[in-house]
């Protein structure tokens, strides 16, 4: 059976939030193996047509929330001083080359596919294996920006918190919010613009401190005291459930969110219903699909993945 297509808008600006799995069991990846993934990240984010926005690295997944550029914005120079800066100049490089890599350094897939295979070199030769270190393929929801793109980040951010990691989502050393407060964006690896119309008027420490906010806010957290919060129990996640159908909008933050990572497509109705007619002909049924409302997140709208 062949794959499903999946679901990437070539040739414009999109905001992509990528979630990836190891094969292996249990929690492959400990502290030098999470520090591996974020460098390999940050390494490939100088040579493709990406922005990363914010990313977590979790003891057997990752999430990234990365915005790619079409090649078209890129000029010819662009590109070859991309290469060499990257490759260095004692490697050959042919202007013969250049679509080739103004196609490859704008491709999403091409992106996740050579930063995995880094980390799966460096994980087999650190544990002394051979084989496959990745589950299936992938996952990638398309989410627009502003608030969607903050609360899809603000979700990312919480997962160490979900997980009873930590007690504050910034003590966390692998995820954006950790990276932000404890090396003050090293190398400005980081984007800060989440495409709201209010951080036009704010630098980037204001920026930091306003998303900072944000994120307390939507897990239920108070800036002044670090909450001792362990959510990850389906115990009392079922409870909840149903104790009340409907989720609040911290609930949706501090239990584990399919939306955020399941859907194909996550923002206003809008662009919701827009970018499903986009992709409508790779749907495996003729019933129109319709946005369905995000509980808990007033104005946000999903779209089921095409697997499902």
């Amino acid at each position: 059976m062949p794959r499903i297509a999946r679901m990437i808008i070539p040739d414009e600006k999109v905001v992509y939030h990528v979630i990836s799995r190891t094969a292996l069991d249990g929690f492959p990846f400990g502290d030098v193996e999470k520090d591996c993934i974020v460098q390999v990240i940050q390494k490939f984010s100088k040579l493709y047509f990406v922005e990363i926005l914010g990313y977590c690295i979790m003891g057997n997944h990752y999430h990234i929330l990365a915005r790619m550029f079409p090649g078209s914005d890129f000029s010819n120079k662009d590109i070859k001083q991309r290469y060499i800066s990257f490759y260095g100049k004692d490697r050959d490089f042919s202007n013969k080359q250049i679509p080739y890599f103004r196609e490859k350094w704008s491709s999403l897939s091409e992106f996740i596919k050579e930063t995995k295979q880094k980390v799966t070199f460096f994980y087999n030769k650190r544990h002394n294996r051979r084989g496959t270190l990745w589950g299936e393929r992938f996952k990638s929801v398309i989410v627009e920006s502003g608030e969607t793109l903050i609360n899809c980040l603000a979700y990312i951010d919480l997962n160490p918190l979900r997980a009873g990691i930590v007690k504050s989502p910034e003590d966390y050393r692998w995820n954006s919010l950790g990276y932000h407060v404890q090396t003050s964006n090293k190398n400005n690896f980081l984007s800060l613009d989440f495409g709201l119309k209010e951080f036009g008027k704010m630098n980037n420490t204001e920026r930091l401190r306003y998303y900072q906010e944000y994120v307390y806010e939507a897990a239920g957290l108070k800036t002044s005291e670090k909450a001792d919060v362990h959510v990850n129990d389906g115990k009392i996640k079922e409870k909840e459930r149903k104790k009340n159908s409907k989720v609040s909008r911290v609930q949706r933050f501090i239990y584990r969110n399919r939306y955020f990572s399941d859907s194909g497509v996550i923002g206003t109705k809008e662009f919701v219903s827009n970018n499903y007619h986009r992709f409508k002909d790779i749907y495996y049924t003729q019933k129109e699909k319709l946005p369905k409302p995000v509980s808990g997140l007033k104005g946000i709208y999903s779209l089921k993945r095409l697997t499902e």
